[in-house]
């Protein structure tokens, strides 16, 4: 039998490892030569980058349609936490420096997690949702990604009116787990987050209007069994196209996802192939992760 990690042998231990994990981050942050965005202004930037509205209520397998409730709650608490922040150049965007905690007493309510894979509540719970609109928006700008935790290990729900390809979204815990955008630019980029009683909508905007554009798509996309489980795989590529003359100048992997399906594969509205096609397999190409 495996020893268990410290964090695994009771309650207690875990939570000791949380606080130890949040302190280690707090006091890393404090000695970080990094300058982090903090200031907001009810100015709006002119150029509009990009816009995106992600659905609040989304229908999640057998979640509790309760969580999806009080995750628009939560959602409604952080987006004007993070709205009209500016990111200078040199500066770096955090979201856990600008939302905080999420605790009971400042209004969070428990909402969908995934805790070892499988879905779980707590506090503050679907605020993913929220960084995963700031990487998507990021994803179509020259904005620097340095830190992005990817969960596309597993493929925990069916699909349901998808927008953005599987596995493009994000991780966050308080604080440990962040994310963080550097702006490498000579210009400064503001987020605009608000929410409705249906969207979270985002904008992202910046001092003038780009020189490129970035188109965000999906390849390699099938199911496929294997040992009597079945996987998704994909690829999420970004496109860079000269808006002068309408060329892709560079072509970039994002993400490769190969994700355990844990739900009825009867719920899943593609084929599912007895093996990956070889051909995808050996395809090779130089990467770049986000």
């Amino acid at each position: 039998m495996a020893r268990k990690l410290f964090c695994e042998i009771s309650p207690l231990t875990y939570r000791l490892a949380v606080q130890r994990m949040i302190l280690t981050r707090k006091l890393r942050d404090l000695f970080s030569p990094m300058t982090f965005a903090k200031r907001r202004t009810g100015e709006h930037l002119p150029a509009v980058v990009y816009r995106h509205n992600s659905l609040i209520r989304r229908k999640l397998g057998n979640v509790d349609l309760h969580l999806q409730e009080n995750k628009a709650v939560s959602l409604g608490i952080a987006a004007p936490l993070v709205d009209s922040v500016v990111i200078r150049p040199g500066e770096t965007f955090s979201f856990w420096k600008l939302v905080g905690s999420c605790t009971e007493a400042k209004g969070y309510r428990e909402g969908l997690v995934i805790n070892h894979g499988r879905a779980d509540s707590g506090i503050g719970g679907g605020l993913c949702q929220f960084t995963n609109l700031l990487h998507w928006m990021v994803l179509h700008s020259e904005l620097t990604v340095v830190e992005h935790h990817h969960h596309g290990d597993l493929d925990l729900f069916p699909d349901f009116n998808r927008q953005i390809p599987f596995g493009s979204g994000t991780s966050i815990i308080y604080n440990y787990l962040d994310y963080r955008v550097r702006n490498d630019t000579d210009q400064s980029f503001q987020f605009l987050v608000s929410t409705n009683d249906e969207y979270l909508c985002g904008e992202l905007r910046a001092e003038r209007v780009p020189e490129v554009k970035f188109h965000i798509r999906e390849e390699d996309a099938y199911f496929y069994e294997s040992k009597g489980q079945v996987y998704r795989h994909n690829r999420v590529m970004r496109l860079t196209r000269d808006k002068r003359t309408g060329l892709v100048t560079s072509k970039e992997q994002i993400i490769e996802n190969n994700a355990l399906v844990v739900y009825d594969r009867a719920l899943i509205n593609a084929p599912v192939l007895t093996s990956p096609p070889v051909a995808t397999e050996e395809a090779g190409a130089a990467t770049v992760n986000a």
